[in-house]
């Protein structure tokens, strides 16, 4: 088995100034290329306190501060904050979402970490995207996350209660474009009527 310098290779891990690391990831900055001595570093870093394990090939610089956008980023990918989590973010929904709630094109699924619970909804890779970045993570804007609750509940997955949202915090006409560019169905349409226009 090929040795390799701890010390090094921790100063190497952070300096790198990543807080998240994946397996190809570490693979790639540690230059090592045998994957079982890889391992083998992975968890004498995991001994020393250097890194912790979010899930299998998955790791975080133990006591970094990454908030949880970033994790429901980096947890399930592709993926976007969205929904519930995302309307409340920009003002849209005030009560607070127990649950991390994000997009994907994947299959819907959901993970926990560190107390907290990541759900991903799968949705048609048509109408993925529309998101921004804050704070190093990936959101939906005000209008798409809106759009994305609507779809949702248009195919009976999510429950509406259009009194509880505040459409003061999104553009109408924006989101009404939007409707257009992503050629909603008449589901979708019938659903956002409450917003008006």
């Amino acid at each position: 088995m090929e040795t390799y310098n701890i010390s090094g290779l921790t100063k190497k891990l952070l300096g790198s100034r990543l807080k998240l690391f994946t397996l190809p990831t570490l693979q790639n900055l540690l230059k090592i290329e045998n994957e079982r001595t890889l391992f083998r570093v992975i968890e004498t870093f995991q001994k020393n306190g250097v890194l912790t394990k979010i899930e299998r090939n998955k790791y975080q610089i133990t006591d970094s501060y990454v908030n949880s956008f970033e994790v429901a980023n980096f947890l399930y990918q592709p993926s976007y904050i969205s929904l519930e989590t995302a309307l409340n973010y920009w003002g849209i929904l005030s009560q607070f979402p127990y649950e991390m709630t994000s997009i994907t094109t994947k299959k819907t699924v959901e993970k926990e970490f560190d107390g907290v619970t990541y759900t991903y909804r799968h949705i048609c890779p048509k109408y993925f995207g529309m998101f921004e970045k804050v704070d190093n993570a990936l959101i939906a804007s005000p209008e798409k996350a809106l759009f994305d609750q609507i779809y949702l509940a248009s195919k009976g997955l999510k429950i509406l209660h259009m009194d509880e949202y505040d459409f003061t915090h999104i553009n109408k006409k924006t989101f009404w474009n939007l409707c257009a560019q992503l050629h909603a169905d008449k589901n979708i349409i019938k659903l956002a009527q409450p917003i008006g226009k």
